[in-house]
């Protein structure tokens, strides 16, 4: 199991540095001669027919609608094996975590919402300080070495996997629109297909794959966001293999995805969301009510959600802090919280997807900025209060 945890946090770390590459080159490429180039690829048509069904969309909704499901898919995979036989499946290890998420989901929520709240356009994006950028966070956490304990980094990954349920829940129940029934039947009569290979013992995941194939397509169709495909096949993959103990698809899948989501899908997504073109940064678009909500909901609202519920879960006896572990190290992960970026962007994407760019604010921006405040003052307050701990051999 820790050797398991091991590297699954190398590899986040690495995905970690990588994003961070992706989303400077996103920056430069925003910003500089090749600025229509970046902003024409991002535009590239890309139609799939078959039949009479059509799917058309430019390539960046490809890649947040299609290719970000794989995403979607890893969460899902982690999240069962993690309640079954993880970290979460001892119920002393699930309340730090599950408090700490709800609170860094609930503050965030409404420091957005009371800095936009006399500005009715911008309610739409009250979601976007809620989220957690999981890779970010432990790329950050790993610059520090081996003096931070190993029970403070599955803290954080136990944190984001609760958040991103919660991401996961309020991206079904939020933004739907122009449902159609049909699709929603096709979707729902794949679930009991993938059902019942699952009680049937099934577990050729090839079988699995084209199930959930048409059951993407039939949720994207149907008017719910279709990354929320990924989730519900996840939840239908076998854990084991009662003919043969020592075979796990679920674990097999988990470990095949984890490269391909952290080398391949999160960079890509970085690069086509998180160009920003700084000619257009002004003082006023730092200050717009959107911009300036998800930077106060990411930087403040993250940090004060996640430590004030953490500490407030210990003190009723219903949440114990890791071992080795002391509040003030806690708060500095607290603030690293506040890395929203990938999820952030996603959620961005969603909230005004149906806006063109506007001109008085770009919610990007404080995606942005919020994340940098938390992952610099995170780092230092990690930094000075880990400087006399001695290295551990994880």
């Amino acid at each position: 199991m820790i050797s398991n945890i091991r590297t699954f946090l190398k590899l986040e770390s690495a995905s970690g540095i990588l994003l961070m590459l992706a989303a400077g080159l996103a920056m430069i490429c925003a910003n500089t001669d090749v600025k229509h180039l970046y902003e024409s690829l991002l535009q590239i048509p890309v139609g799939v027919q078959f039949g009479n069904l059509q799917i058309h969309k430019p390539l960046l909704l490809w890649i947040n609608d299609g290719l970000m499901v794989l995403f979607f898919f890893l969460i899902g995979l982690e999240l069962k094996r993690e309640i079954i036989e993880g970290e979460l499946s001892d119920a002393a290890n699930v309340g730090l975590p599950a408090m700490g998420a709800l609170g860094g989901m609930v503050v965030p929520g409404l420091i957005y919402w009371w800095v936009n709240y006399e500005y009715p356009a911008g309610m739409a994006g009250w979601a976007i300080p809620i989220a957690t950028d999981t890779a970010f966070s432990l790329g950050i956490l790993s610059l520090l070495g081996p003096r931070v304990p190993l029970s403070l980094k599955v803290f954080l990954v136990s944190l984001a996997i609760f958040d991103d349920v919660g991401a996961i829940i309020i991206i079904a129940l939020f933004f739907t629109s122009n449902l159609s029934p049909a699709m929603m039947w096709t979707g729902g009569g794949c679930l009991m297909v993938l059902l019942f290979l699952n009680r049937s013992g099934v577990t050729a995941i090839p079988l699995y794959a084209l199930v959930g194939l048409v059951m993407w397509v039939a949720v994207l169709k149907s008017g719910v966001h279709a990354t929320l495909a990924g989730v519900l096949l996840a939840i239908f993959i076998p854990l084991t293999d009662a003919n043969n103990r020592a075979h796990s698809p679920l674990r097999i899948l988990e470990h095949e995805l984890h490269t391909a989501v952290a080398f391949v899908t999160l960079p890509l997504f970085a690069f086509f969301n998180a160009g920003i073109s700084l000619s257009e940064v002004s003082l006023e678009r730092l200050a717009h009510p959107v911009s300036l909500g998800v930077t106060l909901g990411l930087f403040l609202g993250k940090q004060i959600g996640v430590f004030l519920f953490c500490m407030v879960g210990t003190l009723l006896g219903i949440a114990r802090l890791p071992m080795g572990v002391t509040p003030i190290q806690l708060y500095g992960v607290a603030i690293l919280c506040g890395i929203g970026f990938t999820m952030s962007l996603f959620i961005g994407a969603l909230a005004f997807e149906e806006l063109q760019r506007p001109t008085l604010f770009d919610e990007r921006i404080g995606i942005l900025l919020g994340s940098l405040l938390s992952a610099i003052a995170g780092y230092l307050v990690l930094w000075l209060t880990l400087s006399n701990v001695k290295p551990q051999a994880h």
